[in-house]
């Protein structure tokens, strides 16, 4: 069975900084695309920064410059560094992969604060 789970989510002041934790199970972790996506309230989830098993990165145009997302495929582990966080940075952040199917996991909350 697939998990995917978040943590590191908080509040923070604009400018600040999180870093938001993956742990994935119940996958061949080294050959999975990972991501990170966010959902704002009243928004559609959208995608913000994608690693490849071998560490090519994708970022939102939003974001970019500003995250970083990293990965460690031995301990099957994904993060994403944020800095230099915005109030509209505002969302639950979700860990995802797709295997035959999507994995989500329950999300971690963001909040920052102006």
């Amino acid at each position: 069975q697939v998990q995917l789970v978040e943590s590191g989510g908080g509040l923070v002041q604009a400018g600040g900084s999180l870093r938001l934790s993956c742990a994935a199970s119940g996958i061949s972790f080294f050959t999975n695309v990972m991501d990170w996506y966010r959902q704002a309230p009243g928004k559609q989830r959208e995608l913000v920064a994608t690693i490849t098993s071998g560490g090519r990165t994708n970022y939102a145009d939003s974001v970019k410059g500003r995250f970083t997302i990293s990965r460690e495929n031995a301990k099957k582990m994904v993060w994403l560094q944020m800095n230099g966080l915005k109030p509209e940075d505002t969302a639950v952040y979700y860990c995802h992969t797709i295997r035959g199917q999507d994995y989500w996991g329950q999300g971690t909350q963001v909040t920052v604060s102006s």
